[in-house]
């Protein structure tokens, strides 16, 4: 390759500023210095890498929007490559990005990302939040290189490996007529408002949950926040169905709330490591995925046999009557 990785960092920038003048800015050069860098990648590869708009900086074309996808794994594994010829025969080191869908990172993330600093200090790991489909896309750009995401339409290109299954749980506020009971069925509670999490994929599998038994949900409230929806439900305005079922009954604002299993067995989503099929990993990145992979194993601090991590969590002792 005859242009300088010096290119593809000036390329990089105009993407994420998307402006050459905020790319400039970003990076203490001259304009310029910057065009001239993206005038010779476009004429070594044959094609624009992207299209100007007046006034309003760049975007990539479609092809401009691959090359920055490798772009960005190059650079990544140039940057790694840098750190482990200083410190060879050390613990991997350097930065890593990693996706997580956001339902999912409250819950694990933290815990993942104390553990992982404890073992290996000389990494940093950096999280994307995002719904479904932007955590999908930021795999295939190169903004990230791996991430945590539910088994929902995962597309080709994508390596996925399961970690572990979450089933559906009814959420009930405590004072609820049912909340003493073992378990419940989507018929004791399908009359009664239902608060959606309404996310793109995770919509469509509560709804789905609903159509597969035969009944219609009566959706009381919507929101794109877990805790939300935890909240509406334990202030008494409905119920809910969710995956995630955090250790605590308390919702943000001290109120309590109860998980119950449904019957018959509905359903469970599945979280996935997923990485690019394309793009081999750094040892940093190989030490993340292996850290995630021994935190969701048997005797791991997520391990799916122990009921309290993975939603058939205590029920917190109920009041003697309903208030």
């Amino acid at each position: 390759m005859r242009l300088p990785l010096r290119a593809l960092v000036y390329v990089v920038a105009v993407a994420d500023a998307g402006s050459i003048s905020g790319a400039a800015r970003r990076l203490r050069l001259s304009q310029p210095s910057i065009s001239e860098a993206v005038a010779a990648c476009e004429a070594e590869f044959g094609f624009p890498l992207f299209v100007r708009h007046h006034a309003r900086g760049v975007s990539p074309t479609p092809a401009g929007a691959r090359v920055l996808a490798e772009a960005r794994a190059l650079l990544a594994h140039a940057e790694d490559f840098s750190h482990a010829a200083r410190a060879m025969g050390r613990d991997p080191s350097g930065e890593i990005t990693v996706g997580c869908f956001v339902s999912i990172a409250p819950r694990f993330i933290p815990a993942l990302l104390a553990g992982f600093r404890g073992a290996f200090p000389r990494v940093r790991v950096a999280v994307e939040e995002g719904n479904h489909d932007a955590v999908l896309d930021g795999l295939l750009d190169g903004r990230t290189e791996l991430a945590l995401a539910y088994d929902y339409a995962l597309r080709p290109g994508l390596d996925a490996e399961s970690l572990a299954h979450l089933p559906p749980h009814a959420v009930l506020p405590v004072t609820h007529r049912l909340a003493r009971r073992g378990a419940v069925t989507l018929a004791d509670l399908a009359e009664e408002p239902f608060m959606l999490l309404d996310l793109p994929q995770s919509r469509d599998y509560f709804l789905g949950l609903f159509r597969a038994a035969g009944h219609e949900p009566r959706i009381g409230f919507r929101s794109r926040s877990i805790e939300m929806v935890r909240g509406m439900v334990a202030a008494e305005q409905g119920w809910s169905i969710l995956n995630i079922v955090p250790r605590s009954p308390y919702t943000v604002d001290g109120r309590r709330i109860v998980a119950l299993p449904l019957e018959p067995a509905l359903p469970a989503v599945a979280i996935m490591l997923l990485s690019a099929a394309s793009r081999p990993h750094r040892p940093a990145v190989e030490a993340f995925a292996g850290f995630v992979r021994r935190a969701f194993a048997r005797a791991g601090m997520f391990d799916p046999q122990q009921s309290e991590q993975f939603g058939a969590s205590r029920r917190p002792r109920l009041p003697a009557s309903p208030a």
